[in-house]
């Protein structure tokens, strides 16, 4: 299988599991701290249905959809970018390596989400949790990351193996035309020079 397709195979595998681990932890702290577990994925969709979906209860279709939705492309998209960034790095294939990849990962999209983003984007349930219930998040989206890249790392493995069992492509005519030539003028050479000795 070539690189790329492995690297989107981790992508949407591991971004499904980050998404779905994720998406259990926002529930429960929704239920433990806001008394709704659709509260956070509500608060999701605020990038289309503007700040009131912040503070909505109920499940709906509209916006508890749509918030898992965003949360599923947003979780997949940094398992992408991390498969991407770990396909040519055997170390991050290893057990340690890839929960500290994992780990970082999901660090820099906690940064990225709720230091460098626009308020209009950012994931929004952060209006619903307390920080312990954000650090759960973003850990049940390593922990996800994490699993995606040891369930495929087999998968890796044989791909390099095969591009190192893959034959060589056969050289241009004229390089090996060049080559002929000099085998065959070593050969006079060394040929004459066992002449050139003989007493």
């Amino acid at each position: 299988m070539k690189k790329w397709k492995l690297v989107l195979s981790q992508g949407l595998l591991a971004g499904s599991l980050a998404s779905l681990i994720s998406t259990a932890v926002l529930a429960l702290a929704g239920r433990r701290e806001s008394g709704s577990a659709a509260a956070p994925l509500n608060a999701v969709s605020h990038w289309y249905w503007g700040d009131q979906a912040l503070y909505l209860e109920k499940a709906d279709l509209a916006h508890t959809a749509a918030g898992y939705l965003t949360h599923h492309v947003a979780a997949t998209f940094w398992a992408t970018l991390y498969a991407a960034l770990a396909s040519d790095r055997p170390a991050l294939r290893t057990t340690p390596g890839a929960v500290l990849g994992a780990a970082a990962t999901s660090a820099t999209a906690c940064l990225v989400d709720f230091k460098l983003t626009p308020h209009r984007f950012t994931p929004g349930y952060e209006h619903r949790l307390s920080r312990e219930a954000l650090l759960a998040v973003h850990a049940a989206l390593a922990i996800g990351l994490a699993a995606g890249a040891l369930a495929l790392r087999d998968q890796y493995r044989d791909d390099e193996r095969l591009e190192d069992d893959e034959p060589e492509e056969p050289a241009p005519r004229i390089v090996r035309h060049v080559r002929a030539g000099r085998a065959r003028y070593g050969e006079a050479d060394g040929r004459n020079s066992i002449l050139t000795n003989t007493p």
